[in-house]
């Protein structure tokens, strides 16, 4: 089967494209980037050839989300691979690392095989399990990390929590360097998450908002500290170390620190941390509760200028999602996290692009490029010839208001609930099939 994009503006980082281009994808791979009468002339009349209008969209290469929880197995009440993967295709990502904080831990070569057997059958995308540093993620004894590593999971983390036993960590990290993997690291010193004035669990970030509410905080250091000792980690064993979810200045700080080390280190930052802030806390409500929680101005305008440095060079979701029970409830009540497979793209181009601290280009290169080259996918994170066809065609003049009833995914869990954005998706396509298409287009087509 061939797809025939028409009249799109190509952005890609890696060749540096960024004009309008027509793109030929034959099966699986782009065959050809050129002119409308350059393609006409290599397919033949009788060809069944499936044409998409991307007049006035950007074609770039489909988004790659290194931090989302499918929740599959055990926990298929708040999401599944199928579930999952249709919203990531309605977002424009092409390719997930999905956590392994599910129920079993995903820790053995035996069960990534299974999740990456069943992501095949069920999910529309891609889906690349990761493996758990320690069994059950209980920071005990190591997992299977040889055997995660025949099976394809690419890398290693612990999320949802650190593994505090350094030296075993420092062990897991030597093994995962033997055997190619990287560590993406959630970075928090579980025995400062308690508010220093309360000692009650922190449920948000440690501020004056904290104190409005009457709720206990989660400071800065609790992050700081363990991303500290992570670098310090990945210096020693030469691992590639990832930092998840990145939400404070302190960390900015230390990704410039540890790249000036020539530390083999990258970072991420999701849209709920470079957006919103405590001063968006309206009330005690569990859609304003995620780990880590949102912190205060001058570290929203840290990561925002991290991004934009390229220091962080990667922009993620941290795709969480619960029930409506879990979330809507007072905030120590409530579950941590945010969904947003659906809203990275438009909220990243409405914040970022409009805003002035992207370009488009940069926007492809930290949803798409980064991510691909981080994780070995030399394939991917590219629209030119030979690579494969995962491609979004996102139009920059969409406007419209965030609707969670209408999301794919199963969570609804996001503050963003009614939020106008300007950018959509348009078309998704994976291995050069068409996974997803907007309606919102149809009655102009």
């Amino acid at each position: 089967m061939k797809t025939w994009i028409q009249n799109g503006h190509v952005l890609d980082p890696l060749t540096g494209t960024d004009q309008i281009y027509d793109v030929l994808v034959d099966g699986k791979d782009i065959k050809k980037l050129g002119t409308r009468e350059e393609i006409a002339k290599i397919l033949k009349k009788e060809e069944n050839v499936q044409v998409l209008d991307a007049s006035g969209c950007y074609v770039m290469p489909g988004f790659i989300d290194l931090h989302v929880h499918f929740r599959d197995p055990g926990l298929e009440y708040k999401e599944t691979l199928k579930t999952g993967g249709e919203a990531a295709a309605r977002g424009g990502v092409t390719t997930v690392c999905a956590m392994p904080n599910t129920k079993p831990v995903i820790d053995t070569k035996e069960k990534v095989e299974e999740v990456h057997r069943r992501a095949k059958e069920e999910s529309p995308v891609h889906v690349i399990q990761l493996g758990a540093i320690t069994v059950g993620e209980e920071g005990k004894e190591l997992a299977d990390i040889k055997g995660m590593a025949e099976a394809g999971c690419i890398a290693l983390s612990e999320d949802g929590k650190s593994v505090m036993n350094s030296a075993l960590y420092r062990e897991g990290m030597k093994i995962a360097k033997k055997y190619g993997l990287r560590i993406f690291a959630h970075c928090e010193e579980i025995d400062l998450r308690r508010d220093p004035d309360t000692g009650e669990d922190g449920v948000m970030n440690k501020c004056e908002k904290s104190e409005e509410l009457g709720l206990p905080g989660i400071t800065n250091s609790v992050e700081d500290i363990i991303t500290a000792r992570d670098i310090f980690l990945a210096k020693d064993t030469g691992v590639h170390l990832h930092l998840c979810h990145c939400s404070t200045k302190g960390t900015v700080d230390l990704m410039r620190m540890a790249k000036e080390e020539g530390v083999s280190v990258s970072a991420e930052v999701c849209p709920h941390h470079f957006i919103l802030s405590t001063d968006d806390i309206t009330e005690d409500h569990g859609r304003f509760k995620m780990n880590p929680p949102l912190r205060e101005m001058k570290d929203v305008e840290a990561l925002r200028q991290g991004i934009k440095e390229g220091v962080m060079e990667v922009i993620s979701t941290d795709h969480a999602p619960h029930s409506a029970e879990e979330k809507d409830a007072p905030m120590r009540k409530a579950a941590f996290g945010i969904v947003g497979l659906e809203t990275s793209a438009s909220l990243t181009y409405t914040e970022l692009v409009e805003g002035g601290v992207l370009t488009p280009m940069q926007m492809a290169e930290r949803m798409s490029f980064a991510p691909a080259r981080i994780l070995g996918l030399e394939n991917k994170g590219s629209v030119s010839e030979g690579k494969t066809a995962d491609l979004v065609v996102f139009d920059p003049s969409r406007e419209y208001e965030i609707d969670t009833d209408t999301f794919l995914s199963k969570g609804k869990n996001t503050p963003f609930d009614g939020w106008k954005v300007k950018g959509d998706v348009k078309y998704t396509l994976v291995d050069g099939k068409l996974v997803y298409k907007n309606k919102a287009y149809e009655e102009q087509e």
